[in-house]
């Protein structure tokens, strides 16, 4: 139902004629105030300088409502459980839940491998992180657990710590399985610990604002790398082949190049497992796809696929008859508590921290998402600290570094899920598979574990369409996706991503070295000045160039700054400031010439002058010798007088004859320069040294130099920096263009004036 208007308002408007209300309908302003300097402005708002508080006063004060604060906040647990809406919100907990354990099961066992690990370590971790983020987190809707890009970065670090050939065994030449799993182990969990620490480091201490330094195409492409490096990983339990560990730059492609050289040796039994496995799957997600809407939860494609699959190779033998490779012995129970090992901290400590920021990158991005979705807030300092928590513990419990996966994710949020009570429902689950039912998947082929694998890759390799969408809107986050990419592929994933990184923040800064500079004009009866290279209606005043920078000013581009301002102003200030300088320098020497020819003549008259009064003056009265030095002193009283009026003549031509008019030279079509400083964010002493340095030079061509719309933090910078003296005083410094293009106009610099007279506008 839309809103009606008044009988009489609609009475007036049917009277009026179409011009008439065209000019109602249009909305001018008209504001009347005083011409602002920074000064003025200063006086008229009673600017006064920000007090800040410190900080660190107040961490440490004790009281009771800060220690319960502390509490909630390091426990978040505490403050939503005790509120929890059982009989609304319990339900879909229990079937989210649930869901999420289904799914967890088989991609634990499957990443596990993905890790270099025995599967049951990957049901570890499916369960103690679980629990821990439960008590910790904020999020209400991320599934923690194994995730693809995690277990690829950990597989790489236990393949080239613990390789196949260091435990060949010199009887046969095969590998001792059991001594290999067992040091991967040790170095997976003892690098889940060491994540944990910096994780739990980084989050007290308050940086979870260091993942804004991934942006999201290079979070993007990073994961699309690590999905290839999966898909690559997975290769030889799909075709069942024995490969050579490898790892470091370039080892992607040369495991590819070998799995090409092995492809005869296919065991044929292992590749038709894993095809099949592979079309079942898919089929199972185009029909959860289809059939989302009638389905009060997905299909359990995966899990129904285990169980048959761990089935028909239990009852055909799959192993014995075709030499299909299985999951083999699964242990029943928990594993107790191991220390870390110590030793490998210097070894593991580059990739640690590595895993570490892309784990929480992953995690806070997905946890963001949903908050926003749902209408609640994620702290990524306690989002930090959770996920240390849960990798620190669970390193313990011997499990492997773990983020959030976005395909249980969005289940848990489909399937009704509303807390993290979910998570823990689902750890549960978790916990009576790995005490009771872990033992009956010994006969799991690891073909369909890598099946699985391959088909959840299907959301991550599909970000290759970025490439198409960042082509049409920012080719400069193509870059980026495009260098993240074919780092990560060629140098694997911790230089990869180190490479990634350092490219983003060195392209930041040839941004903001190469700006864009423009010179303003006036929009037509308007206060708004644009670049009049773009607006062809705005014309530049006369008389006056406004500049303007997109980037703020700082060291890396102070020079382009002063270099282009010059330029594009149409002087050449350099060449010009030379030929004055070498002009007046000319015209010095020339009168220091003069006077030094002229002070020989009027010496040698003055002293033949002073001779004859001497002798007149003692021939009369020889007794009046005070007379002779009294006509001394006269004849020399008389000659510093000539001298000084000559000076005084002298000081005062000196200014003409130093303008550029006098000098023959050519002067600037233009007497006054106002510098838009509105994109400064922060000034550095070189940015101070440049604009000084920009007074200086435009005032010795007779032009001065005025500031604009400059923040109140970069006023205070200026003003700690000591930029205001004598000479550059804030009534320089305009409240906005116009009001800096108006007062010029006002007071156009005719002739050089004294610098300190300048400042008394």
């Amino acid at each position: 139902m839309g809103l009606s208007e008044a009988p009489g308002q609609r009475d007036t408007q049917a009277l009026l004629s179409t011009t008439q209300a065209m000019e109602l309908r249009r909305r001018d302003y008209h504001v009347e105030r005083p011409l602002l300097n920074q000064e003025q402005l200063e006086e008229l708002g009673s600017r006064s300088s920000a007090t800040g508080t410190l900080q660190w006063r107040t961490w440490f004060r004790c009281s009771h409502a800060r220690a319960q604060a502390l509490l909630l906040q390091y426990f978040p647990v505490l403050a939503w459980l005790p509120q929890y809406p059982v009989r609304d919100w319990l339900l879909g907990d229990l079937l989210s839940g649930l869901s999420v354990a289904i799914m967890q099961l088989p991609q634990g066992l499957a990443y596990a491998l993905l890790a270099g690990l025995p599967p049951v370590f990957g049901l570890y971790s499916s369960f103690y992180p679980v629990f821990i983020y439960f008590l910790f987190g904020t999020s209400r809707h991320i599934s923690v657990g194994t995730f693809a890009v995690m277990s690829v970065m950990v597989g790489s670090v236990t393949e080239s710590l613990a390789p196949d050939e260091a435990f060949l065994q010199a009887s046969n030449s095969t590998v001792d399985v059991a001594a290999r799993d067992a040091a991967r182990v040790q170095v997976a969990s003892t690098l889940s610990v060491l994540v944990g620490l910096f994780q739990v480091g980084l989050g007290l201490v308050h940086f979870g604002f260091v993942v804004t330094y991934l942006s999201e195409p290079l979070v993007r492409a990073y994961t699309t790398a690590a999905s290839v490096q999966v898909f690559v990983s997975q290769l030889k339990y799909v075709f069942g082949l024995h490969l050579s560990s490898r790892s470091g730059p370039l080892s992607l492609i040369y495991t590819v190049l070998e799995v090409c050289w092995k492809l005869p040796q296919t065991v044929v039994g292992t590749m038709v497992t894993a095809v099949v496995a592979g079309v079942v799957l898919v089929l199972v997600k185009l029909l959860n796809d289809k059939l989302r809407q009638q389905l009060p939860m997905p299909l359990p494609g995966e899990l129904l696929t285990l169980i048959g699959a761990t089935g028909i190779s239990y009852g055909v033998g799959l192993q014995h008859r075709f030499g299909v490779d299985v999951v083999g012995k699964i242990p029943a129970g928990l594993v107790p508590p191991v220390a870390p090992s110590p030793q490998l901290f210097a070894r593991l400590v580059g990739n640690a921290f590595a895993i570490a920021v892309v784990g929480f990158a992953i995690a806070i991005s997905l946890g963001k998402i949903f908050a926003l979705r749902h209408g609640y807030r994620v702290d990524s300092n306690q989002e930090l600290v959770a996920l240390g928590l849960s990798n620190l513990i669970g390193g313990i419990f011997q499990c492997f570094p773990v983020s959030c996966s976005m395909s249980r994710s969005l289940v848990q949020e489909s399937t009704g899920g509303n807390t993290q009570v979910a998570g823990a429902i689902s750890s549960l689950f978790i916990l009576i598979i790995i005490v009771k039912l872990g033992e009956l998947f010994q006969d799991l082929p690891k073909a369909v574990l890598a099946a699985a694998i391959i088909v959840n890759l299907k959301g991550m390799l599909m970000q290759f369409t970025d490439i198409r969408s960042l082509w049409k809107a920012n080719r400069v986050d193509l870059l980026i996706w495009l260098v993240t990419f074919v780092a990560t592929i060629l140098l694997n994933l911790d230089l990869g991503l180190a490479v990634a990184v350092v490219f983003s923040l060195l392209l930041v800064v040839v941004r903001t070295q190469l700006p864009h500079y423009s010179v303003l004009g006036q929009v037509p009866d308007t206060d708004i000045y644009r670049d009049v290279a773009e607006y062809s209606e705005a014309r530049e005043v006369p008389g006056v160039k406004v500049f303007r920078s997109s980037a703020t000013m700082y060291f890396a581009n102070a020079e382009l700054y002063s270099d282009t301002l010059k330029q594009r102003c149409g002087v050449n200030v350099d060449h010009l400031i030379s030929q004055k300088k070498k002009l007046l320098r000319k015209q010095e020497l020339k009168l220091k010439r003069l006077q030094k020819e002229n002070k020989l003549p009027k010496q040698a008259a003055a002293s033949k002058g002073t001779s004859i009064s001497i002798n007149v003056n003692t021939s009369v009265t020889d007794i009046e010798s005070n007379d002779v030095e009294g006509s001394k002193a006269k004849v020399s009283s008389g000659t510093e007088l000539e001298d000084t009026a000559a000076r005084g003549q002298e000081d005062a031509k000196a200014p003409d004859m130093s303008s550029l008019k006098t000098l023959g030279l050519p002067q600037p079509d233009f007497h006054s320069l106002i510098l838009d400083l509105s994109s400064l964010s922060f000034v550095d002493t070189v940015c101070l040294k440049s604009l000084k340095n920009i007074f200086r030079d435009f005032r010795e061509i007779e032009v001065e130099v005025y500031m604009a719309a400059c923040h109140s933090p970069v006023v205070t910078q200026l003003e700690v920096g000591h930029f205001f003296d004598a000479s550059i005083t804030k009534q320089h410094l305009f409240a906005s263009v116009h009001d800096a293009v108006i007062f010029a106009l006002q007071h156009p610099r005719s002739s050089p004036v004294n610098p300190v007279l300048v400042t008394k506008l």
